[in-house]
């Protein structure tokens, strides 16, 4: 297995429990393909780098896990379809 290091910036006016649930969906769908999550840290609110889409501030996860290559494929592919996401990237950790 691969580890994997991925932050991914959700949109700020999301709820908590929104924002919550978002998080837990991404870990169980690494968990569920046979994934282990290593850590996950919640950095908050922060100002964007630059404008996106006329939003200026976002809602920052880390996330590191090892799992497969087609995992991160797919975790990729979701995050894609959902419009909470702004931004996310997938960084593969030295071996």
């Amino acid at each position: 297995m691969r580890q994997y290091e991925m932050m991914y910036i959700m949109k700020p006016d999301l709820e908590s429990e929104k924002t919550a649930e978002l998080v837990a969906k991404y870990q169980s769908l690494v968990t569920a393909n046979g994934g282990q999550i290593d850590n996950v840290q919640e950095m908050g609110k922060r100002r964007l780098a630059y404008e996106i889409d006329r939003i200026r501030e976002g809602y920052y996860v880390l996330m590191q896990y090892s799992t497969d290559t087609n995992v991160s494929q797919e975790l990729e592919r979701v995050m894609r379809i959902d419009d909470s996401i702004i931004r996310y990237l997938t960084v593969r950790l030295g071996e």
